[in-house]
């Protein structure tokens, strides 16, 4: 073999060395690029439709919490869209982005007829604000048992939503979601195992919502094995963030993929909603493959 030929056998091989490196070493070894690194601030939010901790509805108080805040990209549960009195029958998250001069995209969970014909649909779901391009979004079904139903059995239902967000060059998959309120845990378990089919089919997302049960909850042992709970790998304290007032439960989350490096994490004392709600600061590489 002349020296062409190694110096070719020798370029395959390392080329095929390079290409059976596990995603984890990939993405280490490019992380260390200069100016391939990215900070996004996550926030999840169950804004409880504009009700606050004092029973009053205020949409404005959930925007300023979200402003002062200062995050890039937020998971917002229990929003609602012309859906009753009780928030005015507003869009709430078309008036939250116009606040908030930021992208959006709503997922219903519920659509409804209105109760006046011409009158717009009456919506209820999870939604997503960001700073950055929203460059696709999609309300992907998971299992649900309905509270608009007589006699509801779990059956796939919308309102996991789906989005791929453009932060300054770095493509991230982002997911909202909210899980069963309920005491027996079999939906949450059946939604946990949506969940994962669905968003496994991207390596680098985040995942943020209302879980509706504690970090030891057996149903939720799966997502923590194959994400990161922002908040367990940078804080000792509890996180608790229901209800807003004199919280006892942690059961809003960010997870993100081990892919990412989590910078810090904290839970915002306000009483704007009946939640307190989460950020987690992320650090994203600029050119990934999501």
């Amino acid at each position: 073999m002349n020296w062409i030929g190694k110096k070719l056998w020798f370029t395959l091989l390392f080329l095929l060395t390079f290409t059976f490196l596990n995603g984890s070493s990939i993405y280490a070894m490019s992380a260390e690029i200069p100016g391939r690194q990215v900070d996004v601030k996550v926030m999840t939010y169950n804004i409880h439709t504009g009700i606050g901790a004092d029973g009053k509805y205020d949409l404005m108080r959930i925007a300023n919490v979200i402003r002062n805040s200062g995050t890039d990209i937020i998971g917002l549960q229990e929003v609602d869209v012309h859906w009753s009195s009780r928030s005015q029958y507003q869009n709430q998250i078309e008036l939250l982005a116009n606040e908030l001069d930021m992208f959006y995209f709503f997922a219903p969970i519920y659509s409804f007829d209105p109760l006046v014909e011409g009158e717009p649909r009456r919506e209820y779901g999870v939604a997503i604000l960001s700073k950055h391009p929203i460059i696709e979004a999609t309300n992907r079904d998971i299992a649900r048992l309905s509270t608009q139903e007589a006699n509801p059995v779990p059956k796939p239902a919308p309102g996991y939503l789906e989005a791929l967000i453009n932060v300054k060059g770095s493509k991230v998959w982002v997911y909202v979601t909210h899980l069963d309120y309920r005491g027996d845990p079999t939906v949450r378990q059946m939604q946990v195992a949506d969940m994962l089919n669905i968003s496994g089919q991207h390596e680098y997302n985040i995942i943020a919502g209302d879980m509706n049960a504690g970090p030891g909850a057996p149903e939720l042992q799966p997502l923590f094995e194959k994400y990161v709970d922002t908040w367990r790998v940078t804080n000792e304290g509890t996180g608790l963030t229901y209800p807003a007032v004199n919280p006892s439960k942690r059961i809003d989350y960010i997870l993100s993929s081990p892919l990412m490096d989590v910078k810090a994490s904290q839970v915002i004392d306000t009483h704007a909603s009946d939640h307190l709600p989460v950020i987690a600061e992320i650090t994203l590489l600029r050119g990934n493959q999501p």
